[in-house]
């Protein structure tokens, strides 16, 4: 994290902020959206509107599918009668612990066979799980209630999905920093690894993020600039989104780290003692199986070499546990889940955070899919068709689309996704905006525009990022993505149940 938020930050300043201001500026100067914006400046480039439009509906296909899987864990941590979650115990067949579930850990076999039941490779998906099917179908039903009239409905709903994970994140935040080992984790997290600075796919995941927590390129802010009064300053929203934005992602890097180095710190307890009865067992001098966790920190660094590796002795640091934590979507159901089961009463964490998350996806759903229905009625053909007739379409095609992700291969294809449409496509999009507004609809009009909107002209800062620092960042971070991708084949984690481990797999 300390590596990814000099990255962040850099790329919000340097690429984010100016492109926010374009978006948003173009927009309510032009009243239309993505698609009519372009087609406006130059009927040449009304394929950036629908390039736009192509990789929103990818994001929305398997972005809808993450707000599935916290449908079923939401729904699974609803107990009435227990004070436990089915995550926190291996099921047992006659007494006998599942063997899979033995050899990883039960929040991971919870995962991998309850909630996807996954396959050991793409090209093996099996047949749609129907569990993940309905949650897909009601995720999908809401969506369309949410956005079929357009700003009139979505609005109103965004109120609560911004305002909530605040709640939330302050009540976690809370709780988390009163728990041990909290301290490390935060530390863990601004602590910078600066040799990945050098690695391109850390620029382009940070490059993704901003892209992500704007709205950017995806066609969304075009058509939300284009609902504002044309006098309207739209240079204070800008900046004022943007500090909320930084604040906000610190802020929840803060609250996740602290729980992360709580659950690290549990798992340290769980390690040394379990490898204080190894060296128990085999009589090492001075360990019994009563030795305090003090007495094995001293004397892990004068064991026999070779002793701790025949033993696989990890010497149970903070740190370790600290790196191993995932990220992408095991970070959220597996390594959360599992830190959530030291809390008490562990449902209602569960149930606070899973709503959380639920209030995050849908509140970036309704942004996803405005920016494509504004697009889709900006072509004449659609115009003929009431929002919520084209609303139903979209979402009906994507419910069916969808359900690749609802067999075994589910997250194995959301993950390929992720990787080129949610990423690549962002980025070669967002660079043809800033060609096609700055150095064709020309800088100088553009200034002039945002000056008779909002009686502010764009200084030396808009003026430098607009015109050569912006393009220049975003056309190093494709080719250099691009090269790297060119050198290192696409790759996913396969779920290797005998092995009870991800296996990167060649695509």
């Amino acid at each position: 994290m300390g590596a990814f938020l000099i990255p962040f930050l850099i790329m919000l300043v340097l690429e984010g902020i100016p492109l926010f201001l374009i978006e948003m500026a173009i927009g309510q100067k032009m009243r239309l959206g993505s698609l009519g914006v372009w087609n406006t400046i130059h009927p040449w480039l009304g394929g950036i509107g629908i390039s736009s439009c192509m990789v929103t509906l990818f994001v929305a296909l398997y972005y809808n599918v993450i707000i599935t899987w916290v449908f079923f864990y939401l729904f699974n941590s609803i107990r009435l009668s227990a004070d436990t979650l089915p995550w926190a115990h291996c099921p047992a067949d006659n007494g006998t612990r599942e063997a899979e579930c033995n050899k990883a850990s039960s929040t991971v076999y919870f995962w991998y066979r309850e909630a996807l039941d996954a396959s050991p490779s793409i090209e093996d998906p099996g047949v749609p799980r129907w569990w993940i099917v309905l949650y897909l179908l009601l995720a999908w039903i809401i969506v369309f209630f949410i956005v079929m009239k357009g700003i009139q409905s979505s609005g109103k709903v965004v109120y609560f999905t911004s305002l909530f994970p605040y709640i939330v994140l302050t009540i976690f935040f809370v709780r988390g920093v009163t728990l041990p080992g909290s301290t490390d984790g935060i530390i863990h997290m601004y602590k910078p690894k600066l040799e990945k600075l050098l690695d391109p796919t850390v620029w382009l995941d940070a490059a993704t993020q901003v892209f992500y927590s704007f709205g950017l390129a995806f066609g969304s802010l075009i058509a939300f600039g284009s609902y504002n009064p044309p006098n309207n300053n739209c240079v204070r929203d800008v900046l004022l989104v943007s500090v909320c934005n930084a604040l906000t992602a610190i802020y929840a890097s803060v609250v996740i780290f602290s729980i992360l180095g709580f659950k690290a710190f549990t798992m340290v307890e769980t390690c040394m003692t379990k490898e204080i009865k190894i060296l128990a067992a085999l009589n090492v001098s001075g360990f019994t199986p009563t030795s305090s966790h003090d007495y094995y920190r001293e004397e892990f660094g004068n064991l026999n070499e070779s002793l701790v590796a025949r033993y696989n002795l990890t010497g149970c640091t903070m740190s370790r546990q600290l790196e191993e934590a995932a990220e992408g979507t095991g970070l959220a159901f597996i390594v959360f889940t599992q830190a959530i089961l030291k809390l008490t009463p562990a449902p209602f964490w569960s149930i606070i955070f899973f709503m959380m998350l639920l209030s995050l996806g849908l509140g970036s759903q309704i942004g996803i899919m405005e920016g494509m229905l504004c697009t889709i009625f900006d072509i004449d053909f659609f115009k003929r068709l009431s929002k919520p007739v084209i609303t139903g379409i979209v979402c009906t095609f994507c419910f069916f689309v969808g359900l690749i992700f609802t067999t075994g291969a589910g997250e194995y294809w959301l993950k390929m996704f992720d990787s080129f449409a949610g990423t690549i496509g962002l980025v070669v999009v967002a660079l043809l905006e800033m060609v096609s507004v700055i150095y064709i609809y020309g800088h100088v009009r553009f200034t002039n525009d945002i000056y008779e909107m909002t009686g502010y002209r764009p200084g030396i800062y808009w003026q430098i990022t607009w015109r050569y620092v912006g393009p220049f960042i975003v056309t190093c971070i494709l080719l250099s993505s691009l090269v790297f991708m060119l050198i290192n084949p696409p790759t996913y984690g396969a779920w290797n149940a005998d092995e009870v481990s991800q296996n990167q797999v060649k695509n």
